[in-house]
């Protein structure tokens, strides 16, 4: 199913089911706003903040700086954006199933909807842990969907919040980040254990596959997921670094003829959405691999793809905590970096002259921000028409 009419449909029974039971359920409706606030798993952050609490202490002492210097790092990316902000700009939504002309990467649905998961419990248990640790009590847990965009929250008590001292704030406000590149670090280490050791163990390449069809590109209605590339305009393919130096001898507006295990098709080559100069066939990519004869004949045909299946997971959990974890660490007020950044703009100046800089750099690095997704998402847009 289209992965556009999977959220028309969600959000429909979503909605529907928040208006008709929202008193059953204890809904709360504020306008394009619903909300579920519960006292369940309270508990089980308190058990965990109170097991560990010199631990988790020790550890955001550490987070505190690695945060900072991720904050830094990624301001440095968006100020370096600026460069392609008009030709391919980097800040994009991450919505996973639905592919964007011109977007580098796209994010499977069911892996998508699982790493965002991911990203949304472990931030907010590392805030509401931290909180508990710090002794600040937490008034309430929940999950909200703002129009069609779901989340999650631990709502800790703010005036107490704000009677502490200035460190454990930043020890609550650099939790939720902080657990988030842990979990991306952890995840991605598993992803390279899998894929270095077991991978080679049970798979073997067999060429290019296609992965996906980009929506609007000069190969949708011609190509298909699945079929196995062989040659392009007689250069044979047998791996990704053939493919590429197949492109590189093609030139956009030109025919093209492509062989796959799907039969010959003839197509004409667009411009890449992020390079005028480049061809464009509008495919995505991937090694084809195929189960090893002797692991087939020990473990069947089909129990040996878990491995495949558990690599992506890793894989996705990664790239969305991490990529979540620094954007929220951009210094734009309300975001969690914006609150640390005050607190530490604080450390040497008055509310008077640290408010006034903070919003400055809000400011400057939201609207780089809202730029870049408005004119990345008009762009893709006018591709798709």
């Amino acid at each position: 199913m289209n992965a556009l009419w999977f959220y028309a449909i969600a959000f429909a029974v979503i909605w529907i089911m928040a208006f008709f039971f929202r008193d059953k359920l204890k809904i709360d409706i504020q306008g394009p706003i619903i909300m579920r606030k519960t006292q369940k798993m309270k508990g089980f952050i308190d058990r965990t903040a109170q097991r560990h609490t010199r631990l988790w202490r020790w550890m955001l002492n550490l987070g505190i700086p690695i945060t900072f210097l991720a904050m830094f790092a990624i301001v440095f990316i968006l100020i370096q954006s600026l460069e392609t902000l008009f030709v391919a700009p980097q800040v994009t939504l991450i919505i996973p199933g639905v592919d964007l002309p011109g977007s580098p990467f796209t994010v499977p649905l069911g892996y998508g909807i699982l790493g965002l998961a991911t990203v949304m419990i472990v931030h907010e248990f590392g805030h509401g842990i931290l909180a508990r640790v710090e002794g600040v009590e937490i008034k309430s847990i929940g999950v909200l969907l703002v129009a069609i965009l779901p989340g999650a929250f631990v709502e800790p008590d703010e005036e107490q919040i704000q009677k502490i001292k200035r460190i454990p704030r930043l020890r609550i406000l650099a939790a939720g980040s902080f657990f988030n590149l842990g979990l991306a670090l952890i995840a991605f280490l598993v992803f390279t254990g899998i894929t270095g050791f077991a991978f080679p163990a049970t798979f073997q390449d067999e060429g290019i596959v296609i992965a996906s069809v980009v929506p609007g590109s000069p190969a949708e209605g011609i190509l298909e997921e699945g079929m196995i590339l062989e040659s392009i305009n007689g250069y044979s393919i047998s791996n990704a670094t053939n493919f590429q130096e197949a492109i590189e001898t093609l030139e956009a507006g030109q025919e093209a003829t492509i062989v796959t295990s799907g039969g010959t098709f003839n197509l004409r080559l667009g411009q890449n959405p992020n390079n005028e100069s480049a061809p464009y066939i509008g495919i995505r990519s991937t090694s084809n691999q195929i189960i090893k004869e002797d692991v087939a004949a020990t473990y069947g045909e089909t129990l040996p793809w878990a491995w495949l299946y558990l690599a992506y997971v890793f894989y996705w959990i990664s790239i969305l905590n991490l990529g979540v974890g620094m954007f929220n660490l951009l210094p734009i007020k309300p975001l969690d970096g914006g609150l640390m950044l005050e607190e530490l703009l604080k450390f040497k100046l008055s509310d008077n002259q640290a408010r006034p800089l903070l919003f400055s750099v809000s400011l400057v690095l939201a609207s780089i921000v809202i730029i870049s997704i408005i004119y990345g998402l008009g762009r893709s847009i006018m591709l798709l028409l």
